[in-house]
C-alpha cells in the first residue's frame, strides 16, 4: 500500500484545506472552477516518488502470484522533436484508465512506455543542423515523457526501453541472428536451425539471405524506401525523386510464414476488419504456373494465374520491364524504345504502377511466345502494370475478362476472344457470337476453348491443370501477394547488421561481439553513391585484414518488431527475456500474450505482420511460449482540429495537451477525450466541450469541499456519515454496475456519462453519505486519478476509512436486489398545481397512496381550512386534492 503523501504544498486537511494564502488559494481570480493547478503535480510527484506503479516480475520479493496479469500495452510511439498533441492521448487515455481499473480489480498491470526512436527524421535533421541524431533523440524522448507523466499516465516507468540503447539492440541484432541461422521447413511448416537443413546450399534457404532487389532509391536521401515511403515518384520525407534500381539487399523470408499467418489470425480478437487487411495484404491466391515458350529461343515464360480456364483465350503477354528476359525477346529495331519505357519505369513506385485508374501504357518488344494449349503465337509486350515482385513478373493476357488487359488490348489494338459465357452455349451457337463491347470477368461456362467447352468456371479450371500437369506444360500452384521483407537500409541512425564479408561472402559475428554499436561520425551526409553512411568510416568498416563489415542498417521496424517482449524483463542483460518473466506475461492460454493492444490503424498492416512473423520464428525456436504476440487488438480513432482536419503544423490546427491542461487540468483533458465517443470513433476537438467536462469534475470537487468567505477550500458542511436513502443506494449500485461493465468493453463514453448521473442525484441532497463519496472516488480514480486522490485525502483528515490512496482500494460490489426498481414517485397536487412528490411501493393501492398524501405536511399545508371536495388518485402518476 502506498503511503499518504505530505500535504504540500498545504497545511493538512483536519486543519484547514488548501489554507488561506492568496498564491494558494483557489480564488475568482485564477478563474479556475476547481484548484487543480495545485495538487495534479502533487500527486504526479507522490507517484513517481514512491513508484506507485511498478509492477514486480516472477521471482521478485514483491511479486504477488495470487494476481491474475493484465498486459496492456501502447504502441511504440516515436519521438518527433513537435511533441504530443491532443490526438495521441486518446489510446494512451484508454488503456491507462483500463490498467488502473484492473489494477484496482486485482490484477498485476504491466503497462510500459518506451520510445522506437531509430529512424530517418532524426537522421535528416542531423544532416540539416550537424547535431548528432543521438542527442536529438534524447531531447525529443525528454520531451515526450513530460507530456506523458504531466497527463498522469500510470506507466511503469521501471521498464521503459529505447531502441537506441546498446542495451536493446544488442539483442535486436541477436534476434536476427537467430534468423540468420534458421530455415523453414516446408515439412514441418516451422522454423529450424539450419544445421537440420539436408542440402548443401544453406544459404539458399536463410530466413534471413542476401539478394538483388529491385528497390526505390533516393539519390537525395541515400536511402532505400519502403512502398509506403514514395508518393507520386517522390520521397515523403522531403519530397525528392525516387528512382528504382537493384541493389544488393538484405531479405527476410517472411513469405514461407504466409499461410500460418492467414490460418493463426483466427484464434485472435482482432477487428475483423484488420484481419481482412492483413489476409489482403499477403494475397493468397490459388491457381496454375503455366509455361509458354519463346518462340525461336529454348527460352520459357512462365506465368501465375487464378483462371487457367482462360488459356484459350490469352492472345498476348506481357513482362514486367525489370523481367530478365526482357532484353533477350526485344529484336533490335524495338530496343530504343523499350530501354526508354524502361527508364520512365523505374522513376515510378510500386503503388503508382499498380492504380487502376492510371491510362494503361507499354512497349511491343517484337518477340512472341506460343500459347501451349493451342499452340498461336502471341506476342510479348512490357507494361508498367507488371511488377517483377509478383507472381512471375510476367501475365498471360486475356483481354475478353480481365479489365486492366481489356484496357491494354482496346489502347493497342490487340486481339479479344471471348473464352467465358454467362450460360452454357451449343457449339452452333458459339459460332455466332459477336465482339464484346465490354469485358466480362465473371464466372460461367467456357466456349472456344475445345476440350473445355461447357464446363462451369471451377470444373474447367481443374481439368485445365489436370491437362497441363499431364503434358508437362504447368502445375497447380498456390501464389501470395506477400513478397521477402527487404530488410536493408543505407542509413546511419539504425541498428547495425552483425555481419562481416570476407572474399564475397558473408558471415555472421559470434554473440559475444554483440552489441555491435555504429562508429562516432560527424558527418551524416549521404555518400553520393550507393554506398551507405557508414562506408565513411573507414576504421570501422574494417574488420580484420580479410573482412569487412556490412555497411548497411536494420529499418526502423526492425526495433518495434519484439519491443513487447522486451517489456516484460528490461534489464535482463543474459537473454533478450527471461523465461520465467516471458511464461508468466506472455502467459494466459490464449495464442496471443499481450492482453490488450491498442494503437492507430496506420499500424494494421506491416507492423503487426513484422511482429507476428518475428514472434513466429522465436516461438518455433523454443525462444518464446506463445504462437502469437497480440491476443486483442483496438485501433483508436483519428482526433481531427476544430476545423475538421488532420492535426498538422502546416494547417496550423495542432493542438498542445500542454495548453489544455494549464487551463482546465490533465483530469479534463483525460475525461473529456474518453466522453467524445467510443475510442474507435473518428473524433473532432472542441474547446468547448473540454470546458463542459471541467464543470463537471467542479461539481464533482464540490459534492466534498466547498469555499468559504476567506476564498479558502474546506470540507463541504454537506457531508455527513448516515446511511443511503433507499434512491441514493439504486442510485450508486446502478452507477456501480455500469461504471464496471463498461469499463471492461472500453465503453469509456457511457461510463462517464453515468458518473454525471450520479453527481446530479446527491449535488441537491441536503446531506451527502460518506459512503457514496467513497464509491464515488474509487469509480472516479481511473478516469480523473488527481481528482479522486485529492478528494480521498482530504475526507481522510475527517472519516474513517480513507486509509492509504483510493489507487490501493478495492472495487466494490453491487448488489443487484437494490438495483430492483420496487418504488415509484407520486406527484402530489393541489387543485392540480404540484405541490410536492411522494415516494411510495410498487404495491401500494388507491387507498393507501390517498392516504399517505391526505397525511403529507405539505398538503396539510396547502389543504389547512379547506374543505376537501374530491381527491383523484392515478396510480403510479399523481394524486390531485381538490380543495376550492
Amino acid at each position: 500500500m502506498n503511503p499518504r503523501p505530505p500535504d504540500f504544498p498545504f497545511p493538512p486537511a483536519h486543519e484547514s484545506a488548501y489554507g488561506n494564502p492568496p498564491q494558494q488559494t483557489m480564488s475568482s481570480e485564477r478563474r479556475k472552477p476547481y484548484p487543480f493547478d495545485l495538487f495534479e503535480p502533487k500527486w504526479q510527484a507522490h507517484w513517481e516518488e514512491h513508484r506507485t506503479f511498478e509492477v514486480a516480475n516472477p521471482g521478485d520479493p514483491r511479486f504477488d502470484a495470487a494476481r491474475p496479469k493484465f498486459y496492456i500495452l501502447d504502441m511504440f510511439p516515436y519521438p518527433s522533436g513537435a511533441g504530443l498533441h491532443v490526438g495521441h492521448p486518446v489510446g494512451y487515455t484508454a488503456t491507462d484508465i483500463l490498467g488502473r481499473f484492473k489494477r484496482i480489480r486485482g490484477f498485476n498491470v504491466l503497462h510500459p512506455m518506451g520510445w522506437d526512436a531509430f529512424g530517418l527524421p532524426a537522421e535528416q535533421y542531423a544532416i540539416k543542423t550537424g547535431q548528432h541524431p543521438a542527442v536529438t533523440t534524447r531531447h525529443n524522448i525528454a520531451l515526450f515523457k513530460a507530456q506523458l507523466k504531466r497527463i498522469g499516465f500510470a506507466y511503469d516507468w521501471s521498464r521503459e526501453i529505447n531502441t537506441t540503447d546498446p542495451r536493446y539492440y544488442r539483442w535486436t541484432q541477436w534476434i536476427f541472428l537467430k534468423l540468420y541461422h534458421s530455415w523453414f521447413n516446408p515439412a514441418t511448416r516451422k522454423a529450424e536451425p539450419v544445421e537440420t537443413y539436408p542440402g548443401a546450399d544453406i544459404d539458399s534457404v536463410r530466413l534471413a539471405y542476401v539478394s538483388e532487389a529491385l528497390v526505390n532509391w533516393c539519390p537525395a536521401l541515400g536511402t532505400v524506401l519502403a512502398n509506403e515511403e514514395v508518393i507520386d515518384g517522390r520521397s515523403e520525407v522531403g519530397g525528392h525523386p525516387v528512382e528504382r534500381r537493384p541493389m544488393r539487399q538484405w531479405m527476410l523470408r517472411i513469405t514461407a510464414f504466409a499461410q500460418r499467418l492467414i490460418d493463426e489470425l483466427d484464434g485472435l480478437d482482432w477487428p475483423e476488419s484488420i484481419k481482412l487487411l492483413q489476409r489482403n495484404w499477403i494475397g493468397r491466391s490459388e491457381g496454375a504456373e503455366v509455361h509458354f515458350p519463346v518462340a525461336g529461343s529454348e527460352r520459357v515464360i512462365t506465368v501465375f494465374t487464378t483462371r487457367p480456364d482462360t488459356l484459350f483465350g490469352a492472345t498476348y503477354m506481357v513482362l514486367a520491364p525489370e523481367h530478365r528476359l526482357v532484353e533477350e525477346i526485344t529484336i533490335e529495331e524495338q530496343w530504343s524504345a523499350v530501354r526508354e519505357y524502361r527508364e520512365k519505369t523505374a522513376r515510378k513506385s510500386d503503388l503508382e504502377r499498380t492504380d487502376l485508374a492510371k491510362e494503361k501504357s507499354g512497349i511491343f518488344t517484337g518477340g512472341y511466345a506460343v500459347n501451349p494449349v493451342n499452340g498461336e503465337r502471341i506476342p510479348v509486350w512490357i507494361a508498367d502494370y507488371v511488377l517483377l515482385g509478383y507472381g512471375t513478373g510476367a501475365i498471360m493476357a486475356v483481354p475478353a475478362h480481365d479489365e486492366r488487359d481489356w484496357e491494354f488490348a482496346r489502347k493497342f489494338d490487340l486481339p479479344i476472344r471471348q473464352v467465358v459465357a454467362r450460360d452454357p452455349l451449343t457449339a452452333e451457337f458459339i459460332e455466332t457470337l459477336k465482339p464484346l463491347d465490354q469485358c466480362f470477368a465473371a464466372e460461367g461456362h467456357a466456349v472456344n476453348s475445345g476440350f473445355l467447352d461447357g464446363l462451369g468456371t471451377l470444373d474447367a479450371k481443374e481439368r485445365m491443370i489436370a491437362w497441363l500437369e499431364e503434358q508437362g506444360k504447368g502445375s497447380r500452384t498456390i501464389n501470395f501477394k506477400l513478397r521477402d521483407w527487404l530488410f536493408s537500409r543505407q542509413r546511419y541512425w539504425g541498428e547495425p547488421f552483425p555481419i562481416v564479408w570476407e572474399n564475397g561472402r558473408h558471415a555472421a559475428l559470434p554473440e559475444s561481439a554483440l552489441p555491435v554499436q555504429p562508429p562516432q561520425m560527424e558527418d551524416f551526409r549521404p555518400s553520393g553513391t550507393a554506398e551507405p553512411p557508414l562506408s565513411k568510416a573507414k576504421e570501422w568498416v574494417r574488420y580484420s585484414d580479410t573482412a569487412v563489415r556490412e555497411v548497411n542498417t536494420m529499418p526502423q521496424w526492425a526495433g518495434s518488431c519484439w519491443y513487447y517482449l522486451r517489456y516484460c524483463d528490461p534489464d535482463n542483460d543474459s537473454r533478450f527475456v527471461g523465461e520465467a518473466a516471458e511464461r508468466y506475461w506472455m502467459g494466459g492460454g490464449n495464442p496471443g500474450g499481450v492482453d490488450l493492444y491498442v494503437g492507430g490503424t496506420e499500424h494494421a498492416v506491416l507492423h503487426l505482420l513484422y511482429a507476428r512473423f518475428w514472434h513466429k520464428v522465436l516461438f518455433d525456436l523454443g525462444q518464446v511460449s506463445t504462437p502469437e504476440p497480440f491476443q486483442r487488438l483496438v485501433n483508436q480513432g483519428m482526433m481531427l482540429g476544430e476545423d475538421g482536419h488532420k492535426m498538422s503544423k502546416s494547417r496550423g490546427n495542432v493542438i498542445n495537451p500542454d495548453d489544455v491542461i494549464a487551463e482546465y487540468g490533465a483530469d479534463s483533458l483525460r475525461c473529456y477525450e474518453m466522453f467524445m465517443g467510443p475510442i474507435e470513433q473518428l473524433k473532432h476537438w472542441s474547446t468547448t466541450g473540454v470546458e463542459g467536462v471541467c464543470r463537471f469534475l467542479a461539481r464533482v470537487w464540490r459534492l466534498v469541499m466547498e469555499e468559504n468567505q476567506a476564498g479558502a477550500w474546506t470540507l463541504s458542511a454537506a457531508l455527513r456519515d448516515v446511511p443511503l436513502q433507499k434512491s441514493q443506494a439504486r442510485v450508486v449500485h446502478a452507477t456501480l454496475k455500469k461504471v464496471g461493465e463498461d469499463v471492461e468493453a472500453l465503453a469509456f463514453n457511457t461510463a462517464i456519462s453515468q458518473m454525471m448521473i450520479f453527481v446530479n442525484a446527491f449535488t441537491n441532497a441536503e446531506f451527502r453519505p460518506v459512503s457514496a463519496m467513497r464509491t464515488l472516488l474509487v469509480m472516479l480514480s481511473p478516469f480523473a486519478p488527481h481528482l479522486a486522490e485529492e478528494l480521498w485525502s482530504q475526507l481522510g483528515g475527517a472519516f474513517p476509512d480513507f486509509d492509504g490512496l483510493v489507487e490501493d482500494q478495492p472495487w466494490p460490489e453491487y448488489d443487484p436486489q437494490l438495483l430492483i426498481d420496487d418504488e415509484i414517485e407520486i406527484v402530489l397536487q393541489v387543485n392540480g398545481r404540484v405541490r410536492d412528490r411522494l415516494v411510495m411501493s410498487k404495491d401500494a393501492t388507491p387507498e393507501q397512496i390517498e392516504a399517505a398524501a391526505r397525511a403529507h405536511p405539505r398538503m396539510l399545508e396547502w389543504t389547512a381550512g379547506k374543505e376537501i371536495k374530491k381527491v383523484v388518485v392515478v396510480p403510479g402518476k399523481l394524486v390531485n386534492v381538490v380543495a376550492p
